[in-house]
């Protein structure tokens, strides 16, 4: 990279990669931390192991790098404490080093004011706006010229998988999005919510072979924000999906338990979740979002949810 004329590299620094010492060795001018959730108790074993791990990375940035911090999150602070680089904060609170105004948020995309100037974006949700953010304090720090930066940032497009969405010749809203977490899932419901006229259907599972903590609440999340919650297979490896989709349910009363559907075939569950549309209605299909497989007893089989949907509202009637 350095080679061609690269001179910034910005790099995503994992809590397996810390926990491993995959990054040392790696002179960094600055880190971000943008919020702390529940993920990858599979390996880290507890919340504090996995805080931890993510802690090693602010403690390694030298004297003259920069730390950022959302300090909106509840380990936000403490992910600042005891270390050497000059310390930061963002957030949409008060007191932040760069604050952040949410104008407006809509389908077509974010109005914001940081620290006074105004930025518009095409991305969705307020996670995002948290994400452009960080970007935009980071650049700030590093001197770039903040005129060209809000351009970019208004031209950034949605990824594919990431809130993907169309609306079916019937008019029922589809959105794909690759949450497979619980706060990835209570975020994008959310924000479904806030647009919603009609029903929200959602369609989600649990992968199989890792963190089955989350399942219970990913299950109860996905419960509470629809009005009909239809639990299916996502990624079940090893596992049995039905197992699977019964620790879902673990969390939920029998009143709760009305509003659910347990279908393990992925492909059946969309079809079932189409049926059960009509006008006005949004369907979110969760979990997978960029993926074009699904991995049952360690076999990848061609698997894409919007492919599945755009099939299934095509066909003849």
């Amino acid at each position: 990279m350095a080679d061609v004329g690269c001179k910034y590299v910005f790099m995503e620094v994992s809590s397996h990669a810390l926990h491993q010492n995959r990054v040392l060795g790696v002179h960094f001018v600055g880190g971000i931390f943008t919020n702390l959730t529940h993920d990858h108790l599979d390996y880290h074993k507890s919340f504090e192991n996995y805080f931890e791990a993510k802690k090693k990375f602010f403690d390694m940035l030298p004297a003259k790098a920069f730390a950022i911090s959302n300090t909106d999150n509840e380990y936000g602070n403490k992910m600042l404490q005891g270390i050497k680089a000059e310390k930061f904060s963002y957030g949409f609170n008060e007191n932040e080093s760069f604050h952040g105004e949410i104008k407006k948020m809509k389908f077509d995309g974010l109005d914001l004011v940081f620290n006074g100037a105004d930025i518009s974006s095409k991305l969705l949700g307020k996670f995002n706006a948290y994400n452009l953010l960080a970007v935009w304090s980071a650049s700030n720090l590093l001197g770039f010229d903040m005129g060209k930066v809000n351009i970019v940032l208004k031209d950034i497009e949605p990824p594919t998988g990431r809130f993907q969405h169309f609306t079916s010749p019937n008019g029922v809203m589809v959105i794909v999005d690759y949450a497979h977490t619980p706060d990835a899932l209570e975020n994008v419901l959310k924000i479904i919510k806030t647009f919603a006229g009609s029903k929200v259907i959602s369609i989600f599972g649990c992968g199989g072979d890792r963190d089955s903590m989350k399942r219970k609440v990913m299950g109860y999340i996905g419960t509470m924000l629809s009005d009909i919650a239809i639990f299916t297979s996502d990624n079940p490896r090893s596992e049995d999906p039905e197992k699977i989709i019964e620790e879902m349910k673990t969390s939920l009363s029998e009143e709760d338990l009305k509003k659910v559907k347990t279908i393990s075939n992925r492909r059946e569950a969309i079809l079932e979740g189409i049926g059960l549309a009509e006008k006005g209605d949004i369907i979110l299909c969760a979990g997978k979002g960029h993926e074009d497989y699904q991995e049952i007893k360690g076999i990848k089989h061609h698997f894409n949810d919007m492919e599945e949907f755009k099939k299934a509202f095509s066909a003849p009637k």
